[in-house]
């Protein structure tokens, strides 16, 4: 992608594409095309509208989305870059948390709704080789459906194909977040009024010397929790093939012990005179 437009993966972007109350068509126009529910969402209630410079300073904050759509359900919209290990785990730990919240005081089940996270991926995550999944409560043999009062779905923007059809709607939301500015986004943008006005707000925000800037800034602070990640990851792989080559070395000098003496074990395999005589 070119200099010209900002990325809309950047958490800051997409919550102001998406998670604005000035053009909440987005929104529902991605929430269908996601969920695909029989009864068409038509309104919804975004929380959390403001992005405070905290959240913006903040590398482990989440710009997440929350709303209440039409169909009483309430949605969190999470968009991730890297792959930090836990995404299945802390989506979990929302939707619980989103789940036994709206309890309050009265703790009336029966008031309950629909509760439903949905994660955008910049990466490969799960096995399957769809780009969009969505999973709920079944039964192990049977798959027969417990119910439908939660719901996680998984977006992974990689797994998208040339050959995906364009003219389902959350292909074409897929497309734009993953390059905004390619020719199939320039053909989306002229049949579908959403997909333009997303557009149009990504060139405004562009264009805007200080919403620029806060990007900047955004995007400095997630590459660089990439790149601890990266490192951790690094530092770890380390640790585990130095462990493995302990490992190999203590094998081939218990071998050693019968024929040679702690002296010449430690010189062909590198452990100390220590280590080899805590074998014996």
């Amino acid at each position: 992608m070119s200099k010209g437009l900002l990325d809309p993966k950047v958490d800051f972007v997409f919550k102001n594409i998406f998670g604005t109350e000035k053009d909440p068509k987005r929104l529902i126009s991605f929430l269908n095309a996601t969920l695909k529910p029989k009864k068409k969402i038509v309104s919804v209630m975004i929380k959390g509208t403001d992005i405070a410079k905290q959240f913006v300073e903040d590398k482990y904050s989440r710009m997440d989305i929350k709303a209440t759509t039409s169909n009483d359900e309430i949605i969190n919209i999470e968009i991730q870059l890297k792959d930090e290990k836990n995404m299945i785990k802390r989506s979990m730990y929302y939707l619980s948390k989103m789940y036994e919240e709206q309890l309050g005081n009265a703790q009336d089940y029966s008031m309950i709704e629909k509760t439903i996270c949905i994660n955008i991926l910049n990466f490969k995550y799960l096995k399957t080789e769809k780009f969009h999944t969505s999973y709920r409560m079944k039964e192990i043999e049977t798959h027969e459906e417990l119910t439908d009062v939660i719901e996680m779905h998984f977006i992974e923007i990689p797994k998208l194909r040339e050959s995906d059809d364009e003219k389902d709607m959350l292909v074409a939301w897929t497309e734009f977040l993953k390059n905004p500015e390619s020719e199939k986004v320039r053909h989306l943008e002229m049949d579908i009024e959403e997909i333009r006005s997303a557009k149009d707000e990504l060139i405004r925000m562009s264009n805007d010397d200080k919403e620029r800037e806060i990007y900047d800034m955004r995007s400095k602070i997630l590459k660089d929790k990439i790149s601890e990640l990266n490192g951790a990851e690094k530092r770890g792989e380390e640790r585990g093939e130095k462990i493995g080559e302990e490992k190999k070395a203590m094998q081939i000098a218990k071998n050693l012990l019968d024929v040679l003496d702690n002296e010449t074990i430690a010189l062909k395999t590198g452990l100390t005179i220590e280590a080899i005589e805590s074998l014996r």
